[in-house]
């Protein structure tokens, strides 16, 4: 059975980005993936707008898994964030993501969310999504160019993938 899963992606908000690499991705990945899928993309990068707007669809579609994207400018691989912290208080995700990463030669595990839009949007996801018993990553995407885009969308896809048979297998 294939699973509702809902992922997301950032706008841009420097003046020299031309795009986010998130949003990058996410539109390469629909181009290409052949199932149903929802997306809630070019969220603003803002603190509690991102939040709501990703938590109020959230509701609205009751997905079994939450994918966010958001860009990581400096990373040369995707990152599987581990953990939020907000206000001194860590939440971790539930997935297991040494299983998730396994073998993806462009995808590693990152303990660092950050403390921008990203950490504070996977913080309130992964604070509501508990209460419901839905699980939460939150990937960190690099900028994409010619020699590493097609890696970066087949982990991905892989991580997407797997996400989907873990929930189905009720892990």
């Amino acid at each position: 059975m294939q699973k509702n899963i809902l992922l997301t992606s950032f706008d841009t908000w420097k003046p020299h980005h031309v795009s986010n690499s998130s949003d990058d991705l996410l539109e390469r990945f629909s181009n290409r993936c052949h199932r149903p899928l929802h997306y809630l993309r070019r969220l603003p990068v803002d603190f509690h707008e991102a939040s709501s707007k990703v938590l109020a669809r959230f509701n609205e579609l009751k997905p079994d898994l939450l994918v966010c994207c958001g860009m990581a400018e400096e990373r040369e691989k995707l990152g599987i964030e581990s953990r939020a912290v907000l206000n001194g208080k860590t939440l971790e995700t539930d997935v297991d993501l040494d299983a998730l990463t396994r073998g993806l030669e462009m995808t590693e595990i990152s303990h660092d969310a950050g403390r921008f839009v990203c950490n504070t949007l996977y913080y309130r996801a992964l604070d509501h999504l508990k209460r419901l018993r839905r699980q939460c990553v939150f990937v960190h995407v690099p900028l994409l160019h010619t020699h590493n885009a097609i890696c970066i969308e087949s982990d991905f896809h892989s991580v997407v993938e797997r996400l989907s048979a873990a929930h189905a297998a009720g892990e």
